[in-house]
Parts: C-alpha cells; structure tokens; sequence
C-alpha cells in the first residue's frame, strides 16, 4: 500500500485528490498538511511513501519546502503538483529533487500513472515536458536566460511580471521589501537586463507569465 500525503492550501482540492487515489487499489491517502510547515513536521513525525506537493503554499513557497524534504529525507519521493504549467516550474521542480511534475489540469487523466511511475523508481515527465527538453536541447542560448536563476530570483521575476508592486511582491514571499529588490537585483544582472520592463518583456514573450486577452 503506497502511502500518500497531500499537501494542498485547497480542502477542495485535497478532498478531491484524497477520493481519486483512495478509489485506487493499493494507494492510501494518509495525511493532509495546508501550509509547507506542517508537511514538513507532519514527514518527520510520520512514515509516507509519497508526497504530492503544491507550490504556491500560504507559508513557505513549494520549491522551499521540497528542498527541505529531500534534504531531510532523500529517500522520500515527491511529486510536484501544480496549477503552473510545466514550462514554469516543471524542470526546477526535478532538479530540485521531485521525481515528477504533473499540473493540476489534467491530474485526473495523469497521476495515477505517474505515481505509479515514480513509485516503480522512474521519474515522471509530462507530453509537455519532454517537448521542453527537446526544444531545450536543440534551441538557442537565450530560451535558457532564466534557468540561470535561483528559485527566489525566478519567483522575483515571474511575480514582477505578472504585474505586482515590490510591496506586494513582498508580501507574497513573505520577505522584506530590501530583500526582494537584492533578488530583483541579482535577477537583472544574471539575465543581462537593464530595466525591469526588459525583464518582463522575455517573461512574457517565454510565457513565464500568463497574460490576459
């Protein structure tokens, strides 16, 4: 029996996760945690063979919480779910350490067999991610300008792009106002920008944002 954690600040959604995979044969839905901290606790206090993991969490952003998970338990396997599509955060989620990355669009046709696939000790990667490797692979230095960046400094950026105000961007990262504009900073000197709106301009032309018709 694969034992499962779901960490989602949804009850919805937990709800919706834990009655897909508790209608599986051989998955069991063994915890919920709302917020990065309590998975992280919830992992040391307890035994799970798998954790589904957001990244957008009302405490600790979702990559922050994985590094912390494998750091602690480099056994544990963990697959990122996500509403981000996989251009975003799919390949930092696996270098990071998760075993897969599925979006949470089309979890009822995928995760099954991606928990099954990663639970068989393979890693799991989506139709869409592999076209990214692909296009990766045989496409020009500058699609990869922001795979420079660290997951702070990507977070910076895709923020800033999306519209929000250092104010805000620092509420939602729960940091200092100071400290966001060292990674705004550090942001524009890895990627070669002069100005935010340059740095806005690839993210949206890299659909790192999404934009409203």
């Amino acid at each position: 029996m694969v034992s499962i954690l779901v960490v989602d600040d949804h009850a919805l959604i937990r709800a919706g996760l834990k009655m897909l995979l508790d209608d599986c044969p051989g998955f069991k839905v063994k915890g919920e945690a709302e917020c990065g901290m309590q998975a992280i606790k919830m992992v040391r206090n307890h035994h799970y063979d798998l954790v589904l993991l957001d990244i957008s969490l009302p405490d600790k952003h979702g990559m922050e919480v994985l590094k912390q998970l494998k750091s602690e338990q480099p056994e544990l396997k963990v697959i990122v779910l996500s509403m981000y599509p996989e251009d975003q955060y799919g390949m930092r989620a696996l270098k990071a350490g998760a075993s897969g990355y599925v979006n949470k669009q089309s979890a009822t046709e995928h995760l099954v067999g991606a928990i099954q696939q990663v639970m068989s000790g393979k890693k799991y990667i989506s139709a869409a991610m592999a076209e990214q490797l692909l296009s990766n692979m045989i496409g020009d230095s500058q699609e990869l300008l922001h795979q420079s960046l660290s997951n702070r400094e990507y977070q910076t950026l895709c923020l800033m792009s999306s519209g929000q105000s250092l104010t805000e961007i620092a509420q939602t990262m729960m940091l200092s106002p100071k400290t966001v504009s060292v990674y705004r900073a550090r942001m524009l000197e890895k990627m070669g920008f002069r100005n935010n709106a340059e740095a806005v301009h690839y993210a949206i032309a890299h659909h790192l944002v999404e934009t409203k018709d």
